[in-house]
């Protein structure tokens, strides 16, 4: 056997290492060593855990593989706990390094007559031993889990379940329990089974680590042994490489366990000693016991498991008789294209034999490289998908690059009409597996990974692992807890850990990493301080630095499902939850592919689902119309609308397109037609976004459209002579340089990967290949070296133009069915009720009415129930369910709801509790069943005791003679009761309700009852700024200085409202949301004043701000006020208000007194009070009252006046001046 690159067989191979021992070519032969050689090879670590274990061990694979190497270890095992997740990656580095890999387990066995299980080591002798370990591990996941455990039952472990495994028993095995308990005679009794299920494969395990029992176990063992004829071997029980790593250890098993380092109660089942010690002291510690020694030596050359890399194997796909799989997909696919070509246009400048052409070159290509299978097996799916009606994407990835994949209907898109390039999917001089990425929609998808199962066999398709790894803020929190530091101390460490980069490490954040040396910003500096200057904080974060990036945890792969011809065991374990759902590959994408299992892409695409529930409300509506179903797949891609609403950029929720920046883009470009789409998804990334302007002033005429060569200009023409995708560097190594389009793929390869040997190259074939046709070696030079810019950070297009094509179906809906695809959009998203806000809010910009919550009208989404109105799902009030939603929907077809107690009564009561129903009054979706909200409160505790007793009646009616024999609920008699009424709650009261149970306000705003003092304290209200504001007039000499960053001016502006967002930056910025009910704007603070204002610059605070207003060219056209002052409400109605107007109306006798009460807090401010149509038994007059009576008229006043009975209306007079 050879390895994917041909490498010699790992077994001992032979290395530069001289301390690596040459052990021949037969396995296991120590032939033709010296005598002195012999000696040297004296131990190798047969126990030994990784960090895949999860329950304890720090080491990992390669540290392992370098440290073996180092200390002149031929060999080494890997036998973590009850997984096999490591096994691949260990191999292949061992092998790499020229040691031996010896695979394994550590087995938990239960047995019938004791509760707790017993550890077996097991190792693989050859391939058979490792296909029973590997069916031994995933059985134990699969049936044997208990309390987080997989234990294998004894009765597993049969003759044919052992063949090919060397088992180790030690101290925590069940014969090493009952030798220390009951004595030898006792243990051997157990023994003699196990020696015969592994005859001449059965080792007594010894150990000096220095824990319980551990010296009695090797006395016991070393008499068993010699009873039996038992070999013996020497053991470390490896955990970690160096003694010093043993704190760090235990702290990862107390995270494993929940526990903490200072626990006196939790179990120590470690010792200091487990760390990878070298030969020669191993050779020191069991200097009485040679023969130990030399058995590990012995038993290492018995284990010769090879696995095989490089070899797919494809599950059998069933054909019709008389075919095989390279005829059968050569028909389905000439068939599949003349029923394509029959709906959809020729290409421009392709005739129907160019098709053809193309067809049969692309199945010449997929047939000899042996991949019809695969084709068949995905086309297979997905038009099983289609069939059931399940949303499947266009395609994503290379494939829609085929033309043999659209012609099979795996892909929507023709490859001819937008130029792709099948090379850029399966380039016949690069073996690798083809990939398609399938997109299908979110709630379905797992109905078609279930039709594969059912198809080709539940114990042959599974989904893939992924691991979770301690990330460095979670490996900040994590060593905090079990250090038992305060939280406050660790959340104030973790926080300095900014989020971005994603792959941020400590050793960056300390500037410590090769990385952090070339890019100083990753360095964070505060961090670094409190490492330095803080005890706590330095041993924190040593030890976090030992753990971080370990593995933690098993997770399941997003979309990755592996399909194999045989069962999934025979080449790779199994992993799976509690209960056995959820099965999972143990190995990993990598790894899977690596053993030869071919893996497919399901993914979920929430913008399928939300389109394919907006297309069926709008065929619903067409159907009552007469009109023909709308086909969501034959849209044509030259409708003017969506265009129009692209160039607005009204493009929230149209997908890929939403974002703030991307929105900027497309008001500059103006986007006329599908292909402009397709760039500018493409262009919109880091790197090719400095494109931009350049594509957009060459769009409009305002640059010139330059060609590198003029034979390229058919491959550049639809972007204006710039190089946006990765086939256009393909088509101009081609065209140029004289590469075949695989040899182009390659190039582009090399390119991306920026070798420079490689790179040499290529540059002097490419030379080669243009002198051809008469181009300097210069010109040569200066093409390549622009293909070579932009092949770095070139797009791919097939996967740019299914992608464009997903979000052209979305503006398209967007612009002719607003209702129906706002309300599918916000129905897909109701549990995120930021998201819900902001597509409310969105609809409501685009003219649509939203119809509040309201339970005799709702149903569980938001639903269009007119083209220009959306009706409110209950489904996006929290504290809801969607149970109860349900049932309150279905009973309303028994007839619409009279009150609370008729609410309470019909629905079913187990969906129906006392938090759901408060949920559903305070949303104000009960506001049909009474008066008020109040009243609905008041009403409630009644409500729901009548209907408990309804229900009591009835179960007891059902059960009695006469009850029985009417049998409907109708039959009981219904409590009537009292239904009480009261004034309605405050507006504040009833606004707060609406947010905690919406996210927002659907009854008026906070800044209401203060609207009249906000104006008076502003310039004008936040939603008239877009009419008020004219931009200032260029000053000279404004970009004179040639510092283009330079802000022009900006014009003195004063805004007040309710702060409903802040975000920070660093110490020093905010970036304040302000809204007054009538508009929304952004207010950035910053150095000394936010300093100053930092305590006021809270959610729900009424500020004023007087700053410099300007256009925020940033966020895609709202305004921006830079703060200059700024204060609360209270302070500057307290600073600014002149004079405080009650207006009365039908005071009562004890009115002067109430007054006096009322405005006894407040005295001594500056504003004077009036009373208008004050009236006592003799006159009706109005009052002014005297200096003694100033007040602080702030708006706790005001709020305390207006509740006084007989006061009408309290409003203040404002008068700005600057004190």
């Amino acid at each position: 056997m050879s390895g994917a690159s041909g490498e010699a067989p790992p077994r001992f191979a032979q290395t530069a290492h001289k301390s690596i021992l040459p052990l021949g070519k037969a396995p296991g032969s120590l032939r033709g060593l010296t005598a002195q050689e012999r000696m040297t090879v004296r131990y190798t670590h047969l126990h030994l855990h990784s960090e895949y274990s999860l329950v304890d061990s720090t080491i990992r694979i390669k540290a392992l593989v370098a440290a073996c190497v180092r200390d002149g270890i031929p060999a080494v095992a890997l036998t973590d706990d009850s997984n096999m997740f490591a096994l691949v990656k260990f191999y292949k580095a061992c092998s790499a390094a020229g040691i031996k890999p010896i695979g394994g387990c550590d087995l938990w066995i239960s047995a019938p007559d004791d509760p707790r299980p017993w550890r077996l080591t097991l190792l693989c002798q050859d391939r058979d031993g490792y296909l029973n370990l590997s069916r031994l591990v995933s059985r134990a996941w699969q049936e044997g889990q208990h309390g987080g455990r997989a234990l294998v039952e004894a009765g597993w472990l049969s003759a044919d379940a052992s063949n090919g495994l060397i088992a180790l028993l030690g101290r925590e095995s069940e014969i090493g329990r009952i030798a220390l308990n009951q004595g030898v005679a006792a243990a051997l009794a157990k023994l003699r089974p196990l020696a015969r299920l592994f005859p001449d494969r059965l080792y007594l395990e010894l150990t000096r680590c220095g824990r319980d029992g551990e010296e009695n176990w090797n006395t016991a063992a070393l008499a068993l042994a010699a009873e039996l004829g038992l070999p013996v071997v020497a053991s470390n029980d490896v955990r970690f490489l160096k003694q010093d790593d043993f704190g760090a250890h235990e702290a990862r098993v107390c995270i494993n366990q929940g526990r903490v380092l200072a626990d006196p109660k939790r179990p120590r089942e470690y010792s200091d000693q487990q760390y990878l010690k070298t030969p020669e002291e191993m050779a020191a510690l069991f200097a009485d016991l040679p023969e130990a020694l030399e058995n590990t030596v012995e038993l290492a050359k018995r284990c010769t498991l090879e696995l095989k890399f490089g070899t797919y194997y494809l599950p059998d796909f069933p054909v019709p008789e008389g075919h095989d799989l390279a005829s059968h997909i050569r028909e389905l696919s000439r068939q599949g294209l003349k029923e394509r070509l029959a709906s959809a246009p020729l290409a421009a400048d392709h005739t129907l034999a160019d098709y053809e052409a193309r067809l049969e070159r692309e199945l010449d290509v997929i047939i000899e490289m042996g991949f019809p299978g695969y084709f068949l097996i995905v086309a297979d799916f997905i038009n099983w998908g289609k069939q059931n009606g399940i949303p499947v994407g266009p395609g994503r990835g290379s494939g829609a690059g085929s033309l043999v994949a659209w012609a099979l209907k795996i892909t929507d898109l023709d490859p001819l009409q937008f130029n792709l390039l099948f090379e850029r999917f399966l380039n016949p001089e690069r073996v690798s597996m083809p990939d398609f990425d399938i997109d299908f929609c979110m709630d379905r998808r797992d109905e078609v990974i279930d039709y594969v199962a059912r198809k080709y066999g539940r114990d042959r398709v599974s989904q893939i692992i992924t691991y979770g790894s301690m990330a460095a803020k979670a490996v900040l929190r994590d060593s905090g807890r079990v250090l038992s530091m305060g939280y406050g101390q660790v959340d104030k460490l973790a926080k300095m850990v900014p989020p971005r980069p994603l792959d941020l490490t400590l050793s960056d954040a300390l500037g410590r990493s090769e990385k952090s040396k070339k890019e100083p910003d990753r360095v964070v500096r505060e961090f670094c301080e409190a490492y330095e200057q803080d005890e706590d904080a330095h041993a924190l974060i040593d030890l976090a630095l030992k753990l971080e990036n370990l593995t933690r945890n098993a997770g399941k792969h997003a979309g990755g499902v592996v399909i194999a011809p045989t069962p999934l065991t025979d080449f790779a374990p199994l992993y799976c939850e509690a209960g056995g759902g959820g099965v999972v590959t143990q190995y990993d994408k990598d790894d899977v592919e690596a053993v030869g299992l071919v893996k497919f892409d399901f993914l979920g695409l929430r913008t399928l689902t939300i389109i394919d529930w907006a297309v069926k409300a709008i065929n619903a509506r067409r159907a009552k119309t007469g009109e023909a179903p709308l086909d969501i797949s034959a849209l044509p891609l030259d409708d003017p609308a969506p265009y129009e609403l692209l160039k607005k950029a009204q493009t929230v929720a149209v997908f890929q397109l939403e974002s703030s920046g991307m929105q900027r883009m497309l008001k500059d470009a103006r986007p006329d037609r599908f292909e402009d789409i397709i760039a500018l998804v493409a262009l919109y990334r880091p790197g090719p976004m400095d494109l931009i302007p350049s594509f957009v002033a060459r769009k409009h005429g305002r640059e010139e459209v330059e060609y590198p060569d003029p034979r390229v200009e058919p491959i550049l023409k639809e972007t204006y002579g710039i190089m946006v995708y990765q086939e256009q560097v393909m088509q101009m190594a081609q065209i140029v340089g004289g590469y075949s389009l695989g040899g182009a793929d390659l190039l582009r390869r090399a390119m991306g990967k920026k070798k420079l040997e490689e790179m040499a190259k290529e540059r002097a074939k490419f030379r080669e290949g243009a002198a051809k046709d008469g181009l300097s070696g210069e010109k040569a030079d200066s093409i390549f070296d622009l293909m070579e810019k932009f092949a770095g950070y070139g797009f791919n297009k097939s996967h740019a133009a299914a992608y464009a094509l997903v979000s052209y179906q979305t503006a398209w809906l967007k612009a002719h069915y607003p209702a129906e695809f706002m309300a599918a959009t916000i129905s897909s998203d109701m549990d995120n009720t930021d998201k819900v806000v902001t597509f409310l809010d969105e609809s409501q910009a685009i003219g649509i009415t939203v119809q509040p919550p309201d339970v005799n009208a709702s149903e569980y989404m938001f639903v269009a129930v007119e083209p220009k109105t959306i009706q409110y799902g209950l489904g996006a009030i929290k504290g809801v369910g969607q149970g109860a939603c349900e049932s309150i929907v279905a009973e309303r077809a028994n007839g619409k709801y009279t009150d609370l107690a008729d609410f309470c009564r019909r629905v079913d009561p187990t969906r129906l509790n006392r938090r759901v129903l408060e949920a559903l009054i305070l949303s104000g979706a009960l506001d049909a069943l009474a008066a008020n909200r109040a009243s609905l409160m008041l009403q409630l505790p009644d409500a729901i005791k009548a209907a408990e007793q309804h229900l009591r009646d009835r179960q007891s009616g059902q059960n009695d003679m006469f009850g029985a024999a009417m049998g409907s609920a109708s039959a009981t008699p219904v409590l009537e009761i009292e239904l009480p009424t009261v004034p309605e709650w405050p507006l504040e009261q009833k606004l707060q309700g609406e947010r905690d149970t919406l996210g927002h306000y659907l009854s008026g705003h906070p800044t209401d009852p203060w609207k009249d003092e906000l104006a008076q304290l502003s310039t004008c209200p936040l939603g008239e700024i877009v009419d008020r504001y004219q931009p200032p007039k260029p000053r000279r000499n404004d970009n004179d200085d040639g510092n283009r960053f330079r802000r022009g001016p900006d014009t003195p502006w004063t805004v007040a409202g309710m702060v409903t967002a802040v975000r920070k930056r660093g110490d020093s910025d905010a970036f304040v949301r302000l809204e007054d009910g009538s508009g929304i704007i952004e207010v950035s603070f910053f150095g000394e004043l936010y300093q100053q204002m930092a305590p006021l610059l809270t959610r729900d605070e009424m500020l004023v701000v007087d700053g410099g207003l300007r256009i925020d060219e940033f966020s895609g056209g709202g305004f921006q006020l830079r703060a200059r002052s700024a204060c609360s409400l209270a302070d500057a109605c307290r600073r600014h208000a002149r004079l405080l107007q009650l207006k009365l109306n039908g005071i009562g006798p004890g009115f002067v007194e109430q007054l006096q009460h009322a405005l006894a807090g407040y005295r001594g401010g500056r504003t004077s009070v009036t009373l208008h149509g004050y009236r006592n038994r003799h006159a009706q007059a109005d009052l002014e009252l005297g200096e003694a009576w100033r007040v602080e008229a702030i708006p706790e006043l005001l709020r305390t006046v207006r509740a006084l009975p007989g006061v009408q209306a309290a409003r203040l007079r404002i008068v700005k001046q600057q004190d």
